[in-house]
Formats: structure tokens, C-alpha cells, sequence
């Protein structure tokens, strides 16, 4: 199942959903200020991790598994005052990555619901 592992799909994951959302949120203003707060707020952990539990009833029970696991992840130092929020930002993430990496399609789908949760 794993040829990479979790924190690597996290990581891809963080700029793929990085990327998805510089490609919405650019055509929303042309104002730098506001395009970088629009952003960051929907990259940002909190919102990670209530994309995450807005899906939850969606994933099969290998996705139910690398979320799991990702959560379980180490979390650096400087992250443990937000450790809850972001273990699931991790787990997002890591989801993300792996669609990503081996079912587009899938990921396709979970981008057309977390659209809906974007507006």
C-alpha cells in the first residue's frame, strides 16, 4: 500500500492543496493582500482538519486507515499547543497526497465535495 511514507504524503499533500487553492482564490481579487488572506485561511490547520471531519463519512476503510495512522504521526515541538487540530491537518494532508499520487480520480471526487464546504 505504502511505497512512500505518511509524512511524504502529507508533505505532497500540504502543496497539492496549496495549489488547488491558489487556483480558486485567484479569481477572486486581484489584490495581493486579500488573495494571500483569502488563502490562508483555507490552508491553514483549523480549517484542515474540519475539511477532514466533513468527509470522514466518506472514506473507505484503507482511507479510514492512512488518516489513522497519520494522525498518529510525531508532531514537531512547535505544533503541540494545536496538537488535536494538527494531527488532523496531517491526516488531510496525507489523504490529499495519496489521491494524489494513486487515484486522481478519487481525488477528483473529494475535491468536487470539499468544494461545497469552500463557499
Amino acid at each position: 500500500m505504502e511505497d512512500i511514507n505518511l509524512r511524504n504524503y502529507a508533505y505532497l499533500g500540504d502543496a497539492v492543496w496549496e495549489l488547488f487553492i491558489r487556483e480558486k482564490t485567484i479569481l477572486q481579487t486581484n489584490n495581493a493582500k486579500k488573495l494571500h488572506k483569502i488563502t490562508t485561511e483555507l490552508v491553514k490547520t483549523n480549517t484542515q482538519c474540519e475539511l477532514l471531519h466533513n468527509i470522514e463519512n466518506c472514506l473507505t476503510e484503507e482511507e479510514q486507515d492512512i488518516s489513522k495512522r497519520a494522525r498518529n504521526l510525531p508532531i514537531p515541538v512547535g505544533r503541540r499547543n494545536i496538537q488535536l487540530e494538527y494531527r488532523q491537518a496531517t491526516a488531510f494532508e496525507a489523504l490529499i497526497g495519496w489521491w494524489y499520487t494513486h487515484d486522481k480520480n478519487r481525488y477528483d471526487e473529494i475535491i468536487n465535495i470539499l468544494e461545497k464546504f469552500l463557499q
